[in-house]
């Protein structure tokens, strides 16, 4: 097999793209800086890396505007760091099939909302270079929101095909756009016109049949959940996903489930051992002097928690769960026995939450929670259903 030599970046076309680094490169964005639509830039440029592998282009933008968007990833990078990385954005397509594919415009978007961000995606056939120019416009005179491009490399008269890169400035006198390139190995920062990078964008991407485009990724602020969320952030996701898409359909076809009890007894009962740390109790903290007290935002929240709890309780499914209870314990006496697990699990994640919401570190005698549980046919008892405060 022949070696193939090694190469030391590429020449950039110029025109029509202007080198950052070069004089003319440097007035754009003097001027840019001045008129306002640079003030992403210094973000982008605080968290930039090289992509790892010639395929991970996609992936290495994604990081890098997390990073700027200061996104807590929720998990540890390295050591005691959470700090979004390339080798952690494999929830929508495994790593080594990246490596060797590369990632298409909808899985970078499908990683952008797995990783906890807002992500509004344009394909280049559905609107228009003004829309762009608005839209870019919008991202660079703010610190809240970046632009990725998905754009075909030949309209710019570079070499290799699809690219993703984030959009670090635009020009409003040259309507030109600062392009990133995250593959710093083969062609610096550069600014190129914005009709040129629209008709790169334009172009169809051969794996999909689908026109590349663009999109705005920004910080998501949802208000925190009333009662609990799910994350795919935790490793745990991954025997969760395998669940639902493999284990649960096999399980759903077995001709024993007759009736509704016995679904919902199996459901619980087969879930994965850490299933729990796939369930967060969801509370934002605030200790004051009095660590007894509580915030009256806080208040209003568990407020609206028992409100959507008496919903629950009002449906007919919560009544066919009632009628198979069988005790009620407190959740500080719960059972170590292995088919508890879910059980204690639970139990412990609300334990946890009212434990933070009072500045403690364990839970109270003020705080516990109950825990509902039934038998089924075999007499084999399950949790459904744990309840905090």
């Amino acid at each position: 097999m022949a070696t193939v030599p090694s190469l030391y970046r590429r020449v950039l076309p110029s025109p029509p793209a202007v080198d950052f680094t070069s004089p003319d490169g440097k007035r754009l964005f003097a001027e840019a800086l001045e008129g306002g639509t640079m003030e992403g830039f210094f973000s982008l440029a605080s968290c930039f890396q090289t992509q790892s592998e010639p395929a991970f282009c996609g992936l290495a933008s994604l990081a890098v505007v997390l990073n700027a968007l200061a996104i807590d990833p929720g998990r540890r990078w390295k050591g005691p760091w959470r700090w979004f990385d390339e080798s952690m954005l494999d929830c929508c397509k495994p790593l080594d099939k990246v490596k060797a594919q590369g990632i298409t415009f909808g899985k970078v978007a499908c990683l952008a909302h797995c990783s906890g961000a807002d992500v509004q995606p344009f394909r280049a056939n559905q609107i228009t270079v003004d829309d762009l120019r608005r839209h870019l416009i919008r991202c660079t005179s703010c610190r809240d929101c970046h632009l990725i491009a998905s754009y075909h490399r030949k309209p710019l008269k570079q070499t290799g095909t699809g690219h993703f890169s984030p959009i670090g400035g635009y020009h409003a006198g040259q309507d030109m756009a600062l392009i990133l390139d995250v593959a710093c190995f083969k062609y610096p920062p550069h600014w190129v016109p914005l009709p040129l990078l629209w008709e790169a964008m334009n172009t169809i991407d051969e794996s999909t049949r689908l026109v590349r485009g663009f999109m705005l990724i920004s910080r998501h602020n949802a208000a925190p959940s009333a009662l609990y969320t799910v994350s795919c952030r935790d490793e745990s996701w991954k025997s969760m996903a395998k669940y639902c898409v493999e284990d649960l359909p096999d399980l759903l076809k077995a001709e024993s489930l007759g009736n509704v009890r016995t679904i919902l007894s199996r459901f619980i009962d087969s879930l994965p051992a850490n299933a729990g740390s796939f369930i967060k109790w969801v509370v934002k903290v605030r200790r004051k002097e009095d660590e007894g007290s509580c915030l009256s935002k806080e208040k209003e929240r568990l407020s609206v928690k028992e409100n959507v709890l008496q919903q629950v309780r009002d449906t007919k499914l919560f009544m066919i769960v009632h009628d198979l209870q069988c005790a009620h314990i407190q959740c500080c006496n719960g059972s170590s026995s292995s088919e508890d697990s879910v059980t204690r699990i639970v139990a412990s994640v609300c334990s946890q939450g009212a434990a933070m919401l009072s500045g403690k570190l364990a839970s109270s005698d003020g705080f516990c929670c109950r825990e509902t549980r039934f038998k089924d046919n075999s007499s084999k008892a399950a949790t459904l259903l744990s309840e905090g405060l």
